[in-house]
């Protein structure tokens, strides 16, 4: 028996363990696959945060996705990097859904703050990386939980709450960065 053909064999049980619903199963496609997901999607979406969070996702839903695998067709490897490519492609296009230009700033804010804070806040947002924006967009501007962000998003919530802590912290210091600017001028 050659080395790729115990891990070929590896692969099947784990994956027939996956389709019964056993977490042994998703625990080793996961250890087998993730660094590779990882990779690849990062080729795509070229940021390496959004990449760790598609393939979480990836992983989050492979449980019940896994069922939609029939080997005849294509290996498990092949099959697992389409549909990260689709998830990743999926991020790409949802970028283009929420332009920066349209971020509004409802009722009391609006009154509060002056157009250079206004804009400072829409600066700070353009250079975050789309998927932070989006969750910061929904939670901040739109109202919404990080439960309802996760469902529209079709993320987890642990996903939400991450890229809401990197985009926060980011927006932090981009207006630190941009009151420092116009303090100097």
């Amino acid at each position: 028996m050659t080395r790729g053909s115990g891990r070929d064999s590896l692969d099947r049980r784990a994956i027939a363990a996956a389709k019964r619903g056993e977490w042994d199963g998703i625990r080793y496609l996961y250890v087998r696959y993730a660094d590779d997901v990882l990779g690849y999607v990062q080729t795509v979406v070229r940021d390496p945060h959004d990449a760790e969070d598609i393939t979480q996702n990836v992983f989050a839903k492979l449980p019940t996705a896994i069922h939609k695998y029939e080997e005849r067709k294509v290996p498990f490897a092949g099959w697992l990097m389409r549909v990260a490519r689709n998830a990743a492609l999926d991020l790409l296009r949802a970028r283009r859904q929420i332009p920066v230009d349209e971020v509004h700033v409802s009722g009391t804010h609006d009154e509060l703050l002056e157009f250079e804070q206004r804009q400072c806040i829409v600066d700070a947002l353009a250079r975050l990386p789309e998927e932070q924006r989006r969750v910061l967009v929904l939670r901040h501007f739109v109202g919404l939980s990080p439960p309802e962000i996760a469902e529209q998003l079709g993320k987890t919530e642990s996903s939400v709450h991450g890229l809401h802590h990197r985009g926060r912290a980011r927006v932090k210091a981009e207006l630190i960065e941009l009151e420092a600017t116009l303090a100097r001028s």
